[in-house]
């Protein structure tokens, strides 16, 4: 199986680095977009503390927010 960035055009995918296959190959094709709408972000934006109590709401922020561990290597 490979992952190949394409961008589609005129009604052709055209893969941006050529795939390992055969010429004539037929092949299966999931499509995902790789570049979000604003709508699309924001929509999910709104939805990351969605179901959560102000206080797991604070603990993530806290977390999120701490900078003592930033860039430092475990020890563990």
């Amino acid at each position: 199986m490979q992952d190949l960035d394409a961008v589609y055009h005129d009604g052709v995918f055209e893969p941006l680095t050529p795939p390992t296959l055969p010429e004539g190959a037929r092949v299966h094709l999931c499509v995902e977009s790789a570049v979000q709408g604003d709508e699309d972000s924001l929509s999910l934006a709104s939805q990351v503390y969605e179901g959560l109590t102000v206080e797991q709401i604070a603990e993530i922020e806290a977390i999120a927010l701490d900078r003592s561990r930033f860039m430092t290597r475990s020890t563990s």
